[in-house]
């Protein structure tokens, strides 16, 4: 391809043939850097630059295959193959193959995946005789890899007495002695983990310069896909690299820097201009991905942010349509119009369910939106995860609530009998298995006599007394189940089993995702709670939630087609894009999240992570959030999140404004304290301008009148007035009246059945369908 210049606009080409010195790249979202990228490459090696001379580091090996074949199209195939082109670890592994002899790691050493790290860190932690409850083999692994990757090496650790000090305070005083024997036993075996690929080839080219030389004249071009997501161990190896010839290229977004909790640190392509004064800079700013209003609704976002290299983004894309944001009553209401719009996009438009993204801050948020999905027809996929009803945790909790209704179900007793660790191991386990086989006995039976049956097991008593009180404390829960409610029940058990307190103990991402999830587990037990007892034919029992849930897990596992609704965090979103996402819970302490608002930098970071978001968009995007959600079967109200207000109205679209902003009153009058408002902008329930600035610089549309501002003819049912007695219910409720359901959101009712006292109200919503509710049970109010 001998005109592939010609197909790049005025900044790409000036990028490609800034081959000399150092060079960066900002490349705006949808801005072609990959193309740049690629073409680089192409144009060193038409220049007669050696391929063996040419480094390129990704992130992904996606994307290092994608750049690869680009080039092949380009320069040929064979030419190609001589790149030195991968991952930072795939690159840095083929250099240790050679250089590790020298740190005594055999050329051959293996590479430890998570699952062989965690194998290893359990052991040791086995054979010194801790507790695997407060030093969890992954927990413990993960603050050894922001170790490592911040060049902190055994002897580093135990020179530093706040290191030390701070693992003594999180309860874990012996983290330096695991810290010790893990690097010994990985060395002993010959083997490295991935973070060692990175620190280890640090300590090479640090203690060896003959090494370091080397490689310098090896790599005498070398460049760098995203930046911003380096940590501080690949900036130094790129640094060290790159002192020669300083022909070095970096590629990134600042405002796609989103990966802090990883160890990324967006101070290096900050800085980068600081490390290299005499570089080019090159910004690419014309998005080819989105339409003009989701790239200017973009820019309005990222402004706020004060640490930023300056760009401005742009487009020749069409206008495209506003943006559409939803306010929902609640988290149910928010899924169930998010399915709504794609059923009625798919079918009057011809689109594919692959054309839609529906985006998320925390996995927990998935659930309902699966569940709305369901129900609705459409098919999905939970991209780079677990469908909620699969994932681990998930899964214990429904089969402690499985014995609950069905003693007998062997593979829920094995599941939990020893989760949370109760001290019954699997030799245990094996023999009750051989005894309940050779007595024609459930396990539950087995061990509800194993106070008799303990000696001719071979089960000793004090394990005998751990099964009895587990078989006791299922009992207990039978027994409650009779009298209260599912939600209660359910709550209670995970208290009482440890469960919940298992899972607050893991403070990793991880472990704060988990909890997270069985939450959302126990919002949707609460939730069918309440919807079963509003229907005239609801069930409400445990066994008719556990078969609506077994039903969604069936469905998970129809076909392996990828003509799916995609659903994901946005995390898990960076370098896609859809024709048309949907950004969901846009609420404050959920997006941004409650942990990122403390300081500014945490701030700044997940205003980038929504700045990404949107930015997957290319036709449509949809903003959505809830007045209220459940939070452990309570209903709490929320706030919008302050990102809403940093768009400019003019590329918003506000539907469903109707909803009110609170659900619950506090009882307490505004005027108790003299504050009372003396305008509706002191009144308003959106944000407030001053708090929005007191986190962000001062915006040019800070000051936009109040766009959500609920109608004053909202009024609960019992409120409101019958046009005549004939028609309406006791209530007040008439047909052809528009009402809001706190589940199904908004609808008319078609129908009113019964007597006053017993009243039932057949509602077609817009979102859920048509309904036939109990008015006794039904939590409605009326808007026209």
């Amino acid at each position: 391809m001998d005109n592939y210049l010609d197909l790049l606009n005025e900044p790409q080409r000036k990028a490609v043939e800034a081959t000399e010195g150092p060079v960066m790249v900002i490349a705006g979202a949808g801005s072609g850097k990959t193309r740049v990228l690629t073409y680089r490459i192409a144009h060193l090696l038409n220049k007669g630059v050696d391929a063996f001379n040419i480094l390129s580091l990704t992130f992904t090996n996606k994307a290092a295959k994608e750049m690869k074949e680009r080039i092949s199209s380009v320069v040929g195939h064979s030419e190609a193959k001589n790149l030195w082109m991968g991952t930072f670890h795939s690159v840095f592994a083929r250099i240790l193959r050679t250089e590790a002899p020298l740190l005594g790691y055999p050329s051959d050493f293996t590479i430890y995946d998570q699952q062989d790290a965690v194998s290893v860190m359990s052991k040791i932690i086995t054979e010194m005789n801790l507790d695997k409850d407060i030093y969890k083999p992954k927990q413990v692994l993960g603050r050894i890899s922001q170790y490592k990757n911040n060049l902190i090496t055994v002897r580093a650790y135990m020179n530093n007495q706040t290191l030390i000090e701070a693992d003594a305070e999180a309860m874990k005083p012996r983290m330096g002695d695991i810290y010790q024997a893990y690097v010994e036993r990985c060395f002993k075996s010959g083997a490295m983990d991935f973070d060692d690929l990175l620190l280890r080839t640090n300590e090479i080219l640090t203690r060896f310069p003959d090494v370091l030389s080397k490689y310098q004249e090896r790599f005498k071009y070398i460049m760098v896909d995203e930046y911003q997501d380096t940590n501080h161990s690949q900036y130094l190896i790129v640094k060290a690299l790159a002192s020669r010839y300083e022909n070095l290229c970096v590629v990134g977004d600042d405002a796609q820097s989103i990966y802090a909790f990883r160890g990324a640190n967006i101070r290096n392509i900050l800085s980068f201009q600081k490390d290299y004064p005499d570089a080019k800079l090159y910004p690419l700013e014309q998005n080819y991905r989105s339409s003009d209003t989701i790239v200017q609704a973009a820019n309005n976002i990222i402004s706020y942010n004060q640490d930023q290299l300056e760009k401005n983004v742009w487009t020749a894309n069409d206008k495209g349509d506003k943006i559409a944001v939803y306010r929902a009553l609640s988290d149910a209401d928010e899924a169930r119009y998010i399915a709504s719009q794609i059923w009625e996009r798919q079918i009057s438009e011809h689109l594919q369910p692959k054309d839609f993204a529906i985006l998320y801050r925390t996995n927990a948020q998935s659930r309902a939106l699966e569940e709305a999905l369901r129900k609705k027809g459409i098919s999905y996929r939970v991209f780079g995860g677990t469908s909620f009803y699969q994932r681990k945790e998930i899964k214990d909790m429904v089969a402690y609530m499985r014995l609950l209704i069905n003693q007998n179900d062997e593979e829920a007793f094995l599941r939990v009998v020893n989760y949370p660790a109760r001290g019954i191991g699997q030799t245990t386990i094996s023999k009750l298995l051989i005894a309940a086989d050779q007595q024609k006995l459930t396990l539950f039976d087995l061990v509800d006599n194993i106070t008799l049956l303990a000696p001719t097991i071979g089960i000793n008593k004090g394990t005998a007394l751990k099964l009895n009180d587990f078989i006791l404390l299922i009992k207990r829960f039978q027994v409650m189940l009779k009298t209260h409610d599912v939600y209660e029940v359910t709550m209670e058990m995970a208290k009482a089993t440890n469960f919940l307190n298992a899972l607050k103990e893991d403070s990793t991402p991880e472990g704060i995702s988990r909890l997270e999830n069985v939450q959302e587990l126990m919002n949707s037990i609460q939730g069918y709670v309440e919807e079963q007892q509003q229907l005239e034919d609801g069930d409400s029992s445990l066994s008719g939630f556990l078969e609506n849930i077994a039903l969604a897990t069936d469905a998970d596992n129809e076909d392996e087609d990828d003509n799916k609704v995609n659903l994901m965090t946005v995390h898990l979103a960076k370098g896609l894009e859809f024709p048309i996402v949907f950004i969901a819970g846009l609420e404050e302490n959920l997006f941004p999240s409650m942990m990122a608002v403390n300081t500014r930098a945490e701030l700044e970071e997940e205003r980038r992570l929504f700045y990404v978001a949107l930015t997957r968009a290319e036709k449509n995007a949809y903003f959505t959030y809830s007045v209220s959600r459940f939070r452990w079967g309570k209903i709490i109200d929320c706030e919008p999140s302050r990102f809403l207000e940093e768009v400019d109205d003019q590329f918003l679209s506000w539907k469903n404004l109707h909803i009110p902003t609170q659900r619950n009153n506090s009882g307490l009058s505004s005027d108790l304290f003299g504050d009372t408002p003396t305008s509706p902008s002191q009144s308003r329930s959106y944000p407030s301008e001053p708090r929005a600035k007191s986190v962000a610089r001062q915006h040019p549309n800070a000051n936009r009148p109040d766009p959500i501002k609920p109608k004053q003819n909202f009024k609960p049912i019992d409120q409101a007035k019958s046009a005549s007695t004939s028609s309406a219910n006791h209530l007040g409720l008439m047909i052809g009246q528009h009402v809001v359901h706190d589940r199904f959101g908004r609808g008319v009712v078609k129908d009113l059945q019964g007597d006053p006292s017993d009243m039932k109200a057949i509602i077609h919503f817009e979102n859920a369908g048509e309904k036939k509710l109990l008015l006794n049970f039904a939590k409605l109010r009326i808007i026209s």
